[in-house]
Parts: structure tokens; sequence; C-alpha cells
């Protein structure tokens, strides 16, 4: 399906995004490694963490779906059986990653597989540290790349000093820590998310954190909990950055996470010249709240070094950013960028130079010169989600038609984007706020 977008006259809404895309995927996996039941709300049905929900069920764990979003798991204790097939992760690299984490202390083989993009995207950065614990991965295809085979068996505690810093790689060593002989700790150069390790205080399991480096101690389980997942603030970039770039647009935001290690975005912004507001309401596990956001006319900045892993998902979107602030904003320290979907850097600058605005490209970043509007333009996905939303919401500042084609892999995270995206180009001047709410959740009986 092509997206045909025009420019929007104007931004001005409440609304709520979908569940969060990295916690989905983790409150699946904990509740499947528990003692007993968990109902998880909340949870996103993208195609992503269906692959993941999927790859337990086919390791025989019983999962209920109750409604789209709410699931009850009966945890196996860390128990499973071995996959009657391969375990397909689609184009999910978290499924992929924390799986071998989980998969290299059972005592079976299973086979990790991938769709053509996930079969690109590198794997030694989890192989390596768990094949420093004692489990034999085996990658398919030269030379670190899926299917993986796993040849689970015992494992040893280790301490890893991870040359990056990734959540995905520290959430594998963890999971794989709770199944290790000792004290599994990694520490990284930079803070990476941490949703793994709140979830597991939430679920339970004790975890030293000490600034860098997280440290969990084998043999423990999840108890029994139930848990909401809030709404994916890396979905909620994309209309957060259409309310930020011009003066008298607004946007509230319910119901959305406000975990730290994600909202790098916000302080951009905010130094960018958008006035920012945040209200936290609750925190179960993971901070949820509200957020106000009014635009302005914005300035350009650096976004490098330490803040690079807290805004890694959303520096699609912080590059639309800039093509609309005045002065030229540097990106930079931002390598990891070509190994994601499809190389992010070089899909950005050919992206914005078909727009008409001005993009040097370096190894590991952009230099990108803002202008007040852009040109429509008709351009590829390449298969990947956050390019196609983050050109869309460019689309509704370019003064001309702007196409986005191949937008089927927006499903992997953010099902309903377009509809959302249709009833703001509705909207006209001068009308009440559009308020766009999440379909409410079924009744749950358990």
């Amino acid at each position: 399906m092509d997206w045909h977008i025009h420019k929007a006259q104007t931004l001005h809404c409440e609304l709520e995004v979908p569940g969060d895309k990295s916690i989905s995927h983790r409150a699946v996996m904990l509740a499947s490694l528990a003692q007993g039941s968990c109902v998880i709300r909340g949870f996103l049905p993208g195609e992503d963490c269906l692959s993941t929900m999927e790859a337990f069920r086919a390791l025989g764990v019983k999962i209920e779906r109750l409604a789209p979003t709410t699931l009850v798991i009966h945890g196996t204790c860390g128990k499973f059986h071995a996959p009657a097939g391969d375990l397909d992760c689609g184009n999910s690299g978290t499924t992929m990653r924390l799986l071998s984490g989980l998969l290299a202390a059972q005592p079976f083989e299973s086979r990790l597989v991938g769709d053509a993009s996930l079969s690109k995207r590198p794997m030694k950065r989890v192989i390596e540290p768990l094949a420093r614990m004692g489990a034999h991965i085996e990658a398919e295809t030269l030379p670190d790349r899926p299917p993986l085979r796993v040849h689970g068996g015992s494992l040893k505690a280790i301490d890893y000093v991870s040359p990056v810093a990734s959540a995905q790689v520290k959430s594998a060593i963890l999971l794989a820590g709770l199944f290790a002989e000792g004290t599994t700790s990694v520490s990284e150069p930079n803070l990476s998310r941490d949703h793994t390790e709140r979830m597991f205080e939430y679920f339970g399991i004790a975890v030293k954190r000490s600034g860098l480096r997280a440290s969990v101690e084998g043999g423990q389980r999840p108890q029994p909990r139930d848990f909401r997942v809030p709404g994916d603030i890396s979905s909620a970039a994309f209309w957060i950055v259409a309310a930020a770039v011009r003066p008298g647009w607004r946007l509230r935001l319910k119901q959305v996470g406000l975990n730290p290690s994600r909202t790098g975005l916000l302080g951009i912004l905010a130094r960018m010249g958008a006035r920012v507001r945040e209200f936290e309401h609750s925190n179960l596990g993971e901070p949820i709240g509200t957020l106000e956001i009014e635009g302005a006319a914005l300035k350009a900045t650096r976004i490098e070094g330490k803040e690079i892993p807290n805004v890694i998902d959303e520096l699609p979107i912080l590059a639309v950013a800039a093509a609309l602030a005045e002065g030229t904003t540097i990106i930079a320290d931002a390598a990891e960028l070509r190994v994601k979907e499809t190389d992010r850097l070089a899909a950005i600058a050919s992206h914005l130079k078909a727009m008409g605005v001005n993009v040097v490209e370096h190894p590991d970043g952009l230099e990108i010169t803002g202008r007040k509007s852009l040109q429509g333009a008709t351009l590829d996905s390449l298969g990947d989600h956050r390019i196609a939303m983050a050109f869309a919401i460019a689309g509704l500042f370019a003064d001309s038609e702007t196409v986005i084609t191949g937008t089927e892999c927006v499903n992997t995270s953010y099902p309903g984007f377009y509809e959302v995206l249709q009833k703001v180009l509705a909207h006209r001047l001068g009308a009440d706020p559009l308020v766009i709410s999440q379909e409410p959740e079924e009744a749950v009986e358990v």
C-alpha cells in the first residue's frame, strides 16, 4: 500500500499511541519464565511482538489472547520444550537476540530464522558473550548473520564489558545469567535502555545496578505479576516532532512511557526550542504519564556521544526535525544506524535530499541544514518502519504531495499509523482539538 500525504494545516490534538514494542517483548519473555500466570495488558499487537509471542508458544508456553492487547501467559518457570521446527523471528532483532540468551541454557537445540532484512543483521555482539558463558551458537551465514543454531546447555557466569551500548546485548546476557552459576555482570560504555533491569525488579528478580554496570545472580525466576505496557514513546516521537516544528501546533499524549532511558528526544527538542512538559502518573515497573508539546521555530543542535543510545530509534524523525530547523544540525557517533532494518543513515540522507534538503553524510552521522519547507517526493520505505513513518511526517511539511511506498513494514511497530495520519490531515484550522484514543480492551476475567 502506498501512502499519499499532503501539507497539513495544523496539528492540535490529544492522542494515545500503541503499547511499547521493547517492553511488550520483555513482558512476554518474563511472564513465560515466571512460576505462574500473568496478565499482560497494553501488549503491542505488531508483527515484531507477535513473533516473540509465537516463538514462546512454540517452546511450550500457553498464551491466551483475550483481546488484541491482552494476554494471559502461563509461565513454565524457565523450562521450555524443544520446538518442533524453526523459531521464526520475522523482522525482530530483539526477538532473535534475547531468545538466544534464553535458549543458550535449554537442554535442546533450536534454530532461529528471520526475514530477509533480519538475516542481514549482525549477531556477533550476542554470540561472543554467550559463547564465553559456555553456549554454542552457530551463525549459518558468514560472518555472523542468521539463521542461528543454538545448542543449549549449562552456563557459567561472566563479567562482560560490552564494546557497544546495546540494550539487546545487555538483555541477552542478563537473561542467560538467570540460568548461570554465580553472578553475571554487564558493563556498557554508555547507559542503554534499562527496561530489562526495571522489569526484572518488578517481577521479583534481584538486580544490582551501579553506574554503567548491571548484575544478576543465577537461579532466580520471575514471580507471577500482572503488568500494563505503557504507550510507546518511540511511536509517539513521530507526532511529538510533528507538533514541535511549527509555532502554535500542540499535542497532548496520554498513557505514554516516560522511562528516562527513552526520553532523550524530549531534551533534544527542548534545547532546539520546543516547549515540552512531562506529568508522571504512575511507576509500576515503568513510569507512565502525560506529555504536552507546543511547537516553536526550532534551532539546529548537535546530537552525539552519550545521547545516541538513548535516541537511537528516534534519530530518523529527529533528522526530519533538523531538516525544518534553522541552521545545521550535526548527528555523530551513530554508526549503529547502518545495521538496522536498513542502512538508516544512507536512507535518511537520500530521502531528505529528494525533499530538497542539503545533507552531508558521514560514516557515523549526518550534517543537515534546515529549511522552512520541504519538497514533495516519492520515497521508498526500504522495508524500514521508522523510515516510512519519519518521512510520512516530513510529508506534512512539503509543498507538494509526498508518496511513501512499501508501507506494510509499519505493521511491525505501529499498526494504525496511517489512519491516525489521515485524521490529522483532515483536521482543519479553528476546529476543536482532535481526540484519538486506542481501542478499548475487552474485560478480562482470570
